[in-house]
């Protein structure tokens, strides 16, 4: 019944909460810690929980189809598996955290970088054009290395690391797909990857402002995502009277 699996679903939804609440509180803890850390820095770490947390995600979503659904033929199972992990960790630690970072005014404008020698090269002879060319190169440059200029997609960014976690993670599933890891480990991974996101935009300038407002994006975009591949997805394939999966920590 549809009524009995949306009740299952805000069921488990709630009991997850405070475990949620206390990942959250992790990652703020980690933002205090670390709130002068480069964005260089804060790139190459959000690079190893982000490719972690698509792992396990991978893992969980094509376990739970493969034990759930008959169509369990490899290449299908690659494509939900991969599918579903990519999408649910970019929502969770990439989209949901710049979201937070454009709302707290953490978000670069890279267009007022560089304006003063714009200016003062404007009204000058055609013996400082190429003085005025360099000053336009460089603020292009600035543009496409603007760190807070867009989210990082990183099965787009980083393909080479994230989208090879995701197909290891589903092989693990379709060859052991009772495989599991504590729902715990997962909500973690998910909450230090949106953390060090976020972190990247402060690049070394964090205020205490920006961090505890950081602490309600970090709650969705833990709460929500993880908790849509661990309990929701499931019960897409379960079929009506049969008994339905819950995760615990």
């Amino acid at each position: 019944m549809v009524r009995n699996k949306l009740a299952t679903i805000f069921t488990e939804l709630r009991s997850h909460a405070p475990f949620t609440l206390f990942g959250s509180l992790t990652g703020i803890v980690c933002m205090l810690a670390l709130r002068n850390l480069s964005h260089e820095t804060s790139l190459r770490i959000f690079y190893v929980f982000h490719p972690g947390h698509v792992f396990l995600s991978a893992i969980v979503i094509a376990s739970l189809f493969q034990l759930y659904s008959k169509k369990g033929t490899l290449l299908f199972v690659l494509i939900v598996g991969v599918v579903g992990s990519v999408g649910v960790g970019t929502l969770s630690d990439s989209l949901i955290p710049y979201a937070g970072e454009v709302v707290l005014g953490m978000h670069i404008d890279p267009h007022s970088h560089g304006a003063a020698e714009q200016e003062n090269s404007a009204g000058h002879t055609h013996e400082h054009e190429g003085a005025a060319d360099h000053v336009h190169e460089h603020t292009d440059a600035a543009e496409e290395e603007s760190f807070a200029e867009h989210a990082h997609i990183g099965f787009i960014e980083g393909w080479y690391i994230v989208l090879p976690a995701a197909i290891a993670g589903v092989l693990i599933a379709f060859f052991k797909p009772k495989t599991k890891f504590p729902h715990a480990g997962h909500v973690l991974l998910s909450t230090w990857a949106s953390s060090f996101h976020m972190l990247m935009a402060m690049a070394g300038n964090a205020s205490l402002l920006k961090i505890v407002g950081s602490f309600g994006f970090l709650f969705l975009a833990v709460w929500i995502p993880c908790c849509f591949s661990d309990i929701v997805f499931p019960l897409l394939f379960v079929k009506s009277g049969a008994e339905i999966p819950h995760c615990h920590h």
